[in-house]
């Protein structure tokens, strides 16, 4: 008996260890999905919201409490994954580095392609990749100054990419729109302006290890807060798509992301790249690149992968990557149950009873939910759940996620119903 629990004792240390930097469905999600395939997951709580979920998956810390997560890094090289770029400007960020921590995430120069937009722009200039026509102002007066000469609509960004930034995506459909806006926008970090080119939009997601691109899904993400593609553009997507594609069926890895390799193998680049781009005139054009595989689409990918927590691992350790699927689990559906007063994050509504109907059968991933003594959920705040759902066609993912999220109800809250109806196949409005 004694030789036996010691057995088990040896094979728990030798579980891979996982620290998520993150909070809500996000590290709900990955957490799970790598904990399913072995590992030992912890998460490091970065905001201050979202706490229950993580707890699901192992021990959680709070950051007033645990001011650095070095310390939860083990000697032998923790895998750490970070929900968003904020982490490297942290005064822990060059420790957590030098921890020999395996980051699944770019590091240093290549963390550039998502941090500063117009580095992005500049990239695709030198290796010939079509980007939408873009400018960066310090203030109102030069803004207004590129608008008049112009005279085109163009997407309001901020110059710098960060979940804090002062300017969340504006996207104009017309210069009086444009112009409107430029009057209200924050421009304590200037403005950047990219030509607004329709609304054919899709996304493909790769890793990049060991000098070589593997493309792993097409995406699509639903933005806009309501049916059909109305409102504002939230915060984050409302519903999603992804499609299995190695082969990179719709050509975006191939015209966006392939031309970049002598960039990827000179900064040193390896981890997740999703690229998101708009087709006008037949031509891809990129909107921006992302290091991170997505809180929509990320657990959907490590879901079809037989082998995720390798596939991670290897990546974050820069070795070569055989990412292999599941038989049958071809597409995936990702829907939002958003809450009161969402997408305007300025409402704020109480702590509102949270009921479950029935047993779900796909995953649902808790956001903004917490537990009551009494053991009833409740949600906390404007983003509740994500529904996913996978199946060998799109359309049987996209019925198993509506039957789920149906199933979850909260006062006030809503769902898109139209996801799959528009923007897909991608290039489609």
């Amino acid at each position: 008996m004694t030789q036996k629990i010691s057995k088990q004792a040896a094979s728990r240390a030798r579980r891979p260890a996982v620290l998520v930097l993150g909070v809500g469905s996000f590290a709900h999600s990955i957490g799970r999905a790598l904990a399913d395939d072995g590992a030992k997951v912890s998460t490091y709580l970065t905001r201050n919201y979202g706490h229950y979920a993580p707890t699901l998956n192992g021990r959680t810390f709070l950051r007033d409490a645990q001011p650095s997560p070095v310390p939860l890094v083990r000697p032998r090289g923790t895998v750490v994954i970070p929900q968003s770029i904020d982490w490297a400007m942290q005064p822990w960020a060059k420790d957590l580095i030098d921890s020999g921590a395996k980051i699944f995430s770019p590091l240093g120069e290549a963390m550039r392609i998502e941090r500063e937009r117009d580095f992005a722009r500049d990239l695709c200039v030198r290796f010939r990749i079509p980007f939408p026509k873009s400018f960066v102002a310090s203030n109102r007066l030069e803004a207004e100054k590129i608008l008049s000469a112009e005279q085109r609509p163009f997407v309001i960004k901020n110059p710098l990419c960060s979940p804090t930034s002062p300017i969340h995506t504006v996207l104009c459909e017309t210069v009086a729109d444009t112009r409107a806006w430029l009057r209200q926008v924050n421009y304590a970090e200037g403005v950047f302006l990219q030509e607004y080119l329709g609304r054919a939009e899709a996304g493909h997601i790769v890793l990049i290890s060991n000098g070589k691109i593997h493309s792993l899904v097409t995406n699509q993400e639903y933005k806009y807060a309501h049916n059909g593609n109305l409102g504002i553009v939230a915060g984050a997507p409302l519903g999603g798509l992804v499609e299995r594609d190695e082969r990179d069926k719709y050509g975006l890895a191939r015209e966006l992301i392939h031309p970049l390799m002598p960039w990827f193998k000179a900064s040193g680049f390896n981890g997740p790249l999703q690229v998101t781009a708009i087709k006008r005139g037949g031509r891809w054009h990129v909107i921006e690149y992302n290091i991170r595989i997505g809180v929509t689409s990320g657990p959907m990918i490590l879901r079809m992968l037989k082998n995720p927590l390798e596939t991670v691992v290897r990546t974050a350790s820069n070795e070569s990557l055989t990412p292999r699927f599941r038989d049958g689990l071809k597409f995936g559906c990702s829907l939002t149950l958003a809450g009161y007063g969402y997408p305007f994050t300025q409402v704020r509504g109480p702590r509102l009873p949270l009921e479950v109907t029935g047993a779900c059968d796909t995953d649902v991933w808790w956001n903004e939910v917490d537990r009551e003594a009494d053991g009833r959920l409740v949600a906390t705040g404007q983003r509740i759940a994500d529904v996913n759902a996978l199946a060998p066609r799109l359309p049987a993912a996209i019925a198993k996620a509506y039957r789920n999220i149906r199933r979850l109800r909260v006062v006030g809250s809503y769902y898109r119903t139209d996801v799959g109806q528009s923007l897909w196949p991608p290039g489609r409005v």
